[in-house]
């Protein structure tokens, strides 16, 4: 097998799974299910996969390296802080949030997260320190850099009004996803989001 057409079905297979475990979930997929979806023989998988759990660690291991895509550089903040009003720079961020979650393949690894983060202690991890403490210590920056420059009040510290902002928008984005795998209607919600930037920069923005 060439090394191209070896990629090809490597990726296939996670491909599948990925489809697999955002609907059943990683317990109630078998290796039979998935190679029967690529159209390949159980133990052609074995020439690429170890077995279910490496194909999970390296969804992970994507998803990772995709949600961090989401928050700019550290090292680039203070030019697109001073160059952003305050209402566009959360605005963009809550934007690439949402095109990151509408990707349809993240939109089904996030499940595949919510899903295993009690029973896999890598999805655990992702869920604790990626998506909430990294997105906490990310905003606090955010934060005091936007002290620093007059735009924020200074009433609370920058981990509180990291707290204060991110843990609603994080609910609000999980229904959102919710919303979509249902194929519902998610204009409310969409709004609601949108407000909550509003209300919450009036409340701590420097006039």
């Amino acid at each position: 097998m060439t090394p191209k057409k070896t990629n090809v079905t490597k990726d296939k297979i996670l491909d599948a799974a990925i489809d697999l475990f955002s609907q059943k979930g990683f317990s109630g997929v078998s290796i039979r299910e998935i190679t029967k979806e690529v159209g390949i023989k159980e133990s052609s998988l074995y020439n690429h996969y170890k077995n279910k759990d490496e194909i999970l660690e390296q969804i992970l291991s994507a998803f990772r390296k995709e949600f961090a895509k989401t928050l700019p550089p550290v090292s680039l903040l203070d030019d697109i802080l001073e160059n952003s009003t305050l209402e566009g720079f959360f605005e963009r961020g809550f934007e690439r949030f949402r095109e990151h979650i509408d990707n349809e393949t993240n939109e089904k690894c996030w499940r595949i997260l919510f899903m295993e983060q009690f029973r896999s202690a890598a999805a655990r991890e992702i869920f604790l320190n990626d998506l909430i403490k990294d997105t906490l210590d990310f905003l606090e920056v955010v934060f005091e850099k936007l002290i620093e420059l007059g735009k924020i009040k200074d009433t609370y510290s920058p981990a509180v009004l990291a707290s204060e902002y991110q843990y609603p928008t994080f609910s609000m984005l999980v229904e959102y996803n919710m919303l979509r795998f249902d194929q519902k209607d998610t204009s409310v919600i969409e709004a609601k989001m949108k407000n909550h930037i509003r209300f919450f920069l009036e409340n701590v923005s420097e006039k």
